[in-house]
């Protein structure tokens, strides 16, 4: 089954938007001249400036008495106030979904963050699996983090997987460099932008998720990956089967990160929607089966059996006898 793989912010979901919502609010609530909207922008970077770097600058602007803690705090709930995946997005992926493609989302970022975006906006019960880099401990460009979203979704990365295996993303370095390296085809999504990159270019450009979907779709002539860039190798498959460590999983380490990371401070706790694997539900139909319930186990703050579902993950990718046992584990650990 052919594999399609999005990007999360600013493919899946608006979030530049969502974050010029929250500048705006931020001004008004503290009286301060909305003439510094495009400020906020600017320093934001779309989202690639380290959260603490940014609210650090706005605190001294501004003069605030609230510590980053707190601006970190009002800034999380402001963007998920306002983060949506437009109803076009999802009516995209319900096509692909249609067409007979398995879905999975590939983002950069903090666990807590991301999952409470994915859950926020519906889009988990759309996918069959995801991964985020703070929990795998590794960040796109990384061919790594798209076998493990294979291995999510259910898709063995070996043999020929990369040639049936599309990318769909906005950032160059992140989504589309990651998909040359690991020999996917891909679709740039220019936003406007003219490309840049002189080592690299996508196999496709489209000016919004639907086009690129709609692209990939009837691309099945589509130019295969330049012949040395495939994914594979002993070396790299062997890999995948290592296990995600489990303080990661829970969102528990707040130590640096990689610069390519998009970045997000410790977030708080959220709730994470994880019902039985493979339930249907009305908006994803009764084909979908989400493999990384067991890699989201956040319920409350509290952690439930994530070191059984570490173990159960890592048995499955390694494809050892026990693989069937640890598929249920990681079943069980997501309800």
């Amino acid at each position: 089954m052919p594999l399609l793989l999005f990007d999360l912010d600013n493919t899946l979901l608006p979030r530049d938007a969502a974050y010029r919502a929250w500048a705006q609010d931020f001004l008004s609530e503290h009286r301060l001249p909305p003439g510094d909207l495009d400020w906020f922008v600017t320093l934001d970077g779309g989202g690639y400036v380290p959260r603490s770097t940014v609210l650090s600058a706005v605190r001294r602007r501004y003069g605030l008495d609230a510590s980053v803690d707190f601006l970190h705090a009002h800034f999380r709930r402001g963007i998920n106030a306002h983060i949506h995946c437009p109803p076009r997005n999802l009516e995209a992926l319900r096509t692909a979904r249609a067409a007979g493609w398995t879905l999975g989302i590939v983002s950069n970022g903090g666990t807590r963050a991301q999952l409470e975006k994915i859950r926020r906006t519906g889009l988990g019960p759309m996918v069959d699996g995801w991964v985020i880099s703070e929990e795998a401990d590794c960040v796109k460009p990384d061919p790594l983090i798209f076998e493990i979203a294979a291995q999510r979704c259910g898709v063995a990365p070996t043999g020929d997987w990369a040639a049936h295996t599309w990318m769909v993303g906005d950032h160059a370095p992140a989504d589309i460099a990651g998909a040359e390296l690991t020999g996917l085809r891909s679709v740039w999504l220019h936003h406007g932008r003219p490309w840049s990159e002189v080592g690299y270019r996508p196999t496709l450009k489209a000016a919004g998720l639907p086009e690129a979907v709609g692209q990939v779709l009837s691309a099945r002539s589509a130019p295969s990956p330049r012949p040395g860039v495939r994914a594979g190798g002993p070396v790299r498959r062997r890999a995948v089967a290592a296990p995600v460590r489990a303080a990661a999983l829970v969102g528990a380490r707040t130590g640096a990160r990689s610069k390519a990371a998009a970045p997000s401070g410790p977030d708080a706790p959220v709730a994470v929607a994880a019902g039985a694997a493979g339930a249907p539900t009305p908006e994803a139909g009764p084909g979908v089966r989400n493999r990384s319930g067991g890699f989201a186990l956040l319920v409350d703050g509290t952690q439930r059996t994530a070191v059984a579902a570490v173990a159960a993950a890592a048995t499955v990718a390694a494809g050892s006898p026990g693989a069937a046992a640890a598929t249920g584990a990681m079943e069980a650990a997501a309800q």
